[in-house]
């Protein structure tokens, strides 16, 4: 059987490694065999690619912003809402001066009671593309805050999945928090991020421009080079608290740390000041780093189990 010239492409690739950068070049090579596989022509194009992506310390951060999964890239549980073990989707209606846990994961606390409920899928819009619940407040009353009300939503993150970020040392991590709103009012919203002796804080805004449509947030949020932080322990390591309507002695300027306990950021809007006023949330992620990256799903009986380390109901069988 004889055999015709074939023509094929050969890629081969070199790595030329420095201390900061690696670099790559390739060659493309065009070859033509006879019938005995003897290469009777070819011809070879140099190309140079340069890929700062692989300088020295950007790698980690080239990969999440392609979107590339860590493990346990975000540290809240239940970020899209989907886990309601305790009320099945049942409205909440906190009581004053105490925690009231409302969808798994996801509590509550105010210092004026029936001023707002918390239901999951509250009032059963349609969520952000790619979710399927939502946590939702509801005001109950037009609520004139006083100086030092508070009404908040908040999720505790276990001391545990908090000690690698070294806060309260030299070389504290940042942090980015990234979610999807809804609001009926629009405005500037706040929130904060609070140690668990509530002496340090940090008040953050974001902005919703449009009622009732979702809007997609990011903040990022420097790591604290002071204050105490528990670490390696099953205790709160630190709280993200998002304000409902907070009063002047619970509000800081908002961008940067303070010795206080403040539960939101001085000038943003009340929730719970307008009767029937709607707030939405879903799709919450905190994350290591100052770059957003796509929405950490994790299997639904991975995020169920992370729930009942907390909280685990029983049924009758």
């Amino acid at each position: 059987m004889s055999l015709t010239k074939v023509p094929f492409s050969l890629i081969q690739v070199a790595n030329n490694v420095t201390s900061t950068t690696v670099g790559n070049a390739s060659q493309v090579g065009s070859f033509t065999f006879d019938q005995n596989g003897v290469i009777t022509s070819a011809t070879n194009t140099n190309i140079s690619v340069s890929n700062t992506a692989f300088q020295a310390g950007s790698v980690e951060n080239y990969l999440r912003s392609q979107g590339t999964t860590f493990g346990f890239r975000n540290r809240i549980i239940n970020g899209a809402c989907m886990i309601d073990q305790r009320n099945a989707g049942a409205s909440v209606t906190p009581a004053a001066n105490v925690f009231t846990y409302t969808i798994d994961r996801w509590s509550s606390y105010c210092n004026q009671a029936s001023k707002f409920t918390v239901q999951q899928n509250a009032g059963s819009v349609t969520p952000p593309a790619g979710f399927t619940s939502y946590i939702g407040v509801t005001s109950s009353s037009a609520y004139a805050v006083t100086s030092t009300d508070q009404f908040v939503l908040y999720q505790p993150l276990e001391g545990y999945n908090f000690a690698d970020l070294n806060w309260g040392s030299a070389t504290a991590q940042n942090i980015t928090i990234s979610f999807w709103v809804r609001s009926s009012l629009t405005g500037t919203f706040g929130g904060v991020i609070q140690n668990s002796a509530n002496n340090r804080s940090y008040p953050f805004t974001y902005t919703i421009s449009s009622a009732n449509t979702w809007t997609y947030i990011t903040v990022t949020i420097p790591g604290d080079t002071s204050g105490t932080w528990i670490g390696s322990t099953n205790g709160i390591g630190w709280q993200v608290r998002w304000s409902l309507g907070s009063g002047s002695t619970y509000n800081g300027t908002a961008g940067s740390w303070a010795a206080a306990n403040y539960t939101g950021a001085t000038g943003a809007t009340s929730v719970v000041g307008t009767s029937g006023a709607t707030w939405y949330i879903t799709g919450v992620q905190l994350e290591v780093g100052s770059q957003a990256t796509p929405f950490d799903w994790r299997p639904y009986g991975q995020e169920l189990a992370l729930c009942q380390r907390y909280y685990e109901k029983s049924f009758n069988v």
